[in-house]
């Protein structure tokens, strides 16, 4: 019988999310891409339009939709703080009522769903490295909290949906990702950097830039996301992914100056709330139920997300949101 399935990736226009469609549309598999392109391009999966194995539905996953699936990778939703505090509300609604419908699909399709969560989960935690048993430190009333708790709020539903209707789930926990196709003005770390290193203006620090990040590169991410989707049925997580190796983002950003020859000056600015002061995954439990590690340096991984960054029109991206900075 035939390996093929039809695969949902919700988000799947988005940095990872098209990623991964190209690699399960590689594996000759049929892939449904459904997005609402607030932070996405639709330049990131045009490649695939004109394959046989390959279909795009522009939809909100807060909203129900019915199709009939064999494994659903659930990646909808705003991850960068500058686009998710934009409208926290339907942050908030694209976690919780979006894992509310994938998860009605995968019960009663008998799909097996994955939730992309996150490290933001463990707020700024106390514990270092982070491991999953971990509860984490989170200001429910602060400004990130629709994110981060919106995705404890997923991962509280998969977890109920599995007790309760034998749902067949996974949970996966990413760190901080870098790699081709970030969006430009996403406000992330890495593309704030590389945007203003090859336009040589001042790089922007939050803080003294002694708080600390693990850069995982988007290639070795969604290798573990279909580790874990095609591992044991008795290990459904949640399991870390990142990469455990630490920088600060003062040498993120010394990195980035020197890999691009650039004339930008670091200049300093204050903290924004909440901002967590450490992050780094333990990965044990990847390396031990998955056989899985990252294996791109940050260097390695800088420079091609810098090729990428240099083949693109900046002016082509439209900025999801007017506070990207």
């Amino acid at each position: 019988m035939s390996q093929l399935k039809r695969i949902l990736i919700t988000g799947g226009a988005g940095f990872l999310g098209s990623y991964l469609c190209e690699r399960l549309v590689e594996s000759g598999h049929d892939v449904i891409c459904v997005d609402n392109f607030f932070t996405s391009q639709k330049t990131n999966v045009a490649h695939l339009l004109e394959l046989p194995n390959f279909e795009l539905l522009r939809h909100d996953i807060i909203h129900p939709f019915w199709l009939e699936v064999d494994e659903i990778y659930n990646l909808a939703c705003p991850a960068a703080p500058g686009h998710y505090q934009y409208n926290p509300i339907k942050t908030m609604k694209t976690s919780v009522s979006g894992a509310m419908n994938v998860l009605g699909m995968a019960k009663r399709c008998r799909a097996k769903v994955l939730q992309a969560s996150t490290s933001e989960i463990y707020g700024d935690p106390e514990v270092h490295p982070q491991p999953e048993n971990y509860r984490g430190s989170v200001n429910p009333i602060g400004i990130r909290a629709c994110y981060d708790e919106g995705k404890r709020a997923a991962e509280t539903l998969f977890m109920d949906y599995h007790r309760a209707h034998g749902v067949n789930i996974r949970l996966i926990r990413i760190f901080n990702t870098y790699g081709p196709r970030m969006h430009p003005y996403d406000g992330r770390v890495v593309s704030n950097f590389i945007r203003q290193a090859l336009t040589n203006v001042d790089i922007t620090i939050y803080g003294d830039g002694s708080q600390t990040r693990s850069f995982c590169y988007r290639d070795d991410l969604i290798e573990g996301m279909i580790a874990m989707m095609n591992g044991s049925d008795n290990f459904i997580g949640p399991v870390n992914l990142g990469n455990p190796h630490e920088f600060t983002i003062l040498q993120l950003a010394e990195i980035i100056i020197k890999l691009t020859k650039s004339k930008s000056k670091i200049i300093k600015k204050p903290l924004p709330a909440d901002d967590p002061v450490r992050r780094q995954p333990d990965i044990t439990l990847a390396k031990q139920k998955l056989s899985w590690e990252p294996n791109v340096s940050l260097e390695e991984g800088l420079v091609k997300t810098i090729k990428w960054f240099q083949s693109i029109n900046f002016d082509e991206f439209r900025a999801p949101t007017p506070n990207h900075g």
